[in-house]
């Protein structure tokens, strides 16, 4: 059996070596907060936010593909993935809490300035930081992550009901879109090729989903993000006054943010790279051949200086 010095020296013959990722978690106001992180601990940072329904596992293949020149970090946001998840009666499910955590986690293991990939959930939890400390902010990953009001379209409707009306009645209405179904429709919708998506996906997100609680914690976070709306002209003016560098890779065919909500940020980011996909909500699992490349070579041209 070679020995790992063995292993190593053929991986390098290849051209790559492994990376490793190591699963750690820290404690922010007597919450365990999970993340992954990989990549040399002194190299530019680049900090991972998830959407709904998942956590930092749908970057479980790209992180690897950037943890060579970068110090990659991917948390879970409480309610989700490996991350504690509080009775909502004494913890608040908020998206300006989420950005209290991210910006905690991020003091305690020592990153000052990062890069961030925002994707659903996590574009108002990266805006929200952006907007408190824009010097920490090195440049954006945007993949169906909305900014702007065109961005909420059908999808949206009943949520946007429960946000006018705030009854029993019209949260339970949403309950559907915590079911296996709904989890399968997010990983499949729009792909063309099903055979890349992995059905480990709406398996782990569902089990977590299916824990006792969880779908009044995701019922109270779909009222919340009716909080994240007003604040669209503040990231629309946080881009015009600090032009931070952004690529945008968009999958068009996402019924749940729309290739709508991509176009505008040319608005406010003329020289923003937009870049549209022919995938779904979760670009990452069909497109990763071609989104690593493009996201590397963005890190590349406007982080690795930093």
């Amino acid at each position: 059996m070679p020995d790992m010095e063995t292993v190593m020296d053929r991986a390098s013959t290849v051209g790559h070596v492994p990376v490793t990722v190591f699963y750690r978690s820290a404690t922010i106001d007597g919450v365990k907060v999970f993340y992954r992180e990989a990549g040399p601990e002194d190299a530019p940072a680049v900090l991972l936010l998830h959407g709904f329904p998942t956590s930092s596992h749908m970057f479980r293949n790209l992180i690897p593909l950037l943890a060579d020149r970068y110090r990659v970090v991917a948390p879970d946001y409480p309610g989700f993935g490996q991350s504690d998840a509080p009775d909502r009666a004494g913890f608040a499910y908020t998206f300006a809490g989420y950005a209290d955590i991210v910006e905690a986690l991020m003091r305690q293991i020592g990153v000052r300035k990062y890069a961030m990939y925002v994707m659903d959930y996590g574009a108002p939890v990266g805006y929200r930081l952006a907007l408190r400390h824009p010097d920490r902010v090195s440049g954006f990953i945007v993949q169906n992550g909305n900014a702007y009001e065109e961005g909420l379209r059908d999808f949206w409707i009943p949520i946007k009901a429960y946000w006018n009306e705030g009854t029993a009645q019209r949260r339970e209405a949403l309950a559907f879109l915590v079911t296996l179904e709904i989890t399968r429709f997010q990983y499949t919708d729009g792909v063309r090729d099903l055979s890349r998506i992995s059905p480990d996906n709406w398996t782990h997100d569902q089990a977590l989903l299916g824990r006792p609680g969880n779908k009044e914690i995701q019922l109270d976070l779909f009222y919340d993000y009716r909080t994240n709306v007003p604040l669209y002209p503040d990231f629309q003016s946080y881009f015009r006054q600090y032009s931070p560098p952004m690529l945008i890779a968009w999958g068009k065919n996402d019924k749940i943010f729309p290739e709508d909500g991509a176009h505008p940020y040319r608005r406010d980011l003329p020289n923003a790279e937009v870049h549209i996909l022919d995938t779904g909500h979760f670009a990452l699992e069909d497109k990763l051949d071609v989104m690593a490349p493009l996201i590397n070579d963005f890190l590349d041209r406007h982080v690795a200086k930093h």
